[in-house]
């Protein structure tokens, strides 16, 4: 019996505890687990690196949500990312990446990966011909973020799918903007889905993780087997606080939504933002394949300040409601200038961001204030 994704978020992983009935999965803090016999562990449990009940119960649940059959957690988006690449790539290949994505991800492939031996060519991953002008004989990944990171660029990902697997490479999608309840990468031809649990999922803003979802078993006991290699898992309590967040996830989306779409058509008539990039408007080059792929248009804006860098700068400074923070998708709204804070790690690089960029990410308080307090901080 199939079931819809808030319950899905509630249920999926998360059966009562059998010795209690508790409603909530424990939160199994151990390092280690006694054995039955030497080589027989109980129920596969040996150290808490290799597996952990409450690590599980978060791996089941998102497997479910993104619809794969393997999912796996880890201590941060970065390690997930790593962990990718390391499991896929040898020194001598060659990734594609975003011409826009966020600035850890590009220091990871600038300043770690290429030391190693990966080579990576940028490319705009909303334009088909150009991710498949940039791939080469040894390409083993596209790597796609959509919404991008800060720009909010659209890829069409069944497009995307078909270049990388007439190529015989993979498609990896960070789905961590938009979240599992507004659109499942897997479904349109992704081989691996991305997360940075610390954003939407978790929700809170208490929490730092990363996950893993893999579209092929095998693929995914690939990564099973280096994630423990590696060792850079999710702990017991944040997972714990990863899977009390997936639970309002649904619902937290649609009021992040209802609140990105009126502020994006406020901030579009204002006479002191120069461009407003958001999914949600008509005008944005990528609405169209983002409806058709977009349950909803999710709860990221950027704009451009009329008034240029600085104008951009003091917006960020004078914003009360909006915290001036980095990081995304707690259900409190932050703003950020990316230029010289999650992005700073691109300047002068191709994925260098705009200098007037301001990027929002808009929480679930009454939008009327949120309103005002961007009335107030344009100046």
């Amino acid at each position: 019996m199939s079931h819809g994704f808030e319950t899905l978020a509630i249920h999926a992983g998360q059966d009562p505890e059998a010795r209690t009935g508790a409603v909530i999965p424990p939160i199994y803090q151990t390092s280690t687990y006694a054995q039955d016999a030497v080589g027989a562990p109980r129920n596969g449990y040996e150290y808490s690196r290799s597996g952990n009940p409450t690590r599980d119960a978060l791996q089941e649940c998102l497997a479910a949500l993104e619809g794969g059959p393997v999912a796996l957690a880890f201590a941060s988006g970065l390690a997930a990312e790593d962990t990718l690449l390391r499991t896929v790539c040898k020194p001598g290949d060659h990734v594609v990446i975003p011409d826009d994505a966020y600035g850890g991800t590009y220091r990871l492939f600038a300043r770690v990966a290429e030391r190693w031996g990966l080579d990576y060519t940028p490319a705009k991953v909303s334009d088909i011909d150009a991710v498949r002008a940039a791939m080469r004989p040894t390409t083993k990944i596209v790597w796609v973020e959509t919404p991008t990171n800060p720009l909010l660029g659209i890829a069409d990902m069944a497009a995307l799918a078909a270049v990388a697997h007439d190529a015989g490479a993979l498609l990896a999608v960070d789905n961590t903007f938009a979240s599992p309840y507004l659109q499942q990468p897997i479904a349109h031809g992704a081989d691996v889905v991305v997360h940075s649990t610390t954003k939407y999922i978790g929700g809170h803003s208490d929490v730092v993780g990363g996950a893993l979802i893999a579209a092929d078993a095998g693929l995914g006991e690939e990564l099973r087997y280096h994630q423990n290699a590696m060792g850079a898992i999710n702990g017991p309590f944040d997972a714990w606080l990863t899977l009390r967040g997936i639970k309002t996830l649904g619902v937290r989306m649609d009021r992040h939504c209802d609140n990105a779409e009126r502020i994006a058509a406020y901030l579009d008539g204002h006479a002191k933002v120069g461009q407003v990039i958001y999914p949600g408007l008509p005008a944005h080059p990528g609405h169209e394949v983002a409806a058709k792929q977009m349950r909803r248009f999710g709860g990221m804006i950027s704009f451009r300040a009329a008034g240029g860098e600085e104008h951009a700068v003091q917006i960020c400074n004078r914003a009360k409601l909006f915290v001036l923070a980095e990081s995304l998708g707690g259900v409190e709204s932050l703003i950020e200038h990316p230029g010289r804070m999650t992005h700073a790690s691109a300047a002068g690089s191709p994925l260098e961001v705009p200098g007037d960029l301001v990027r929002l990410s808009v929480g679930i308080e009454t939008v009327d204030d949120l309103l005002a307090d961007l009335e107030q901080a344009l100046g």
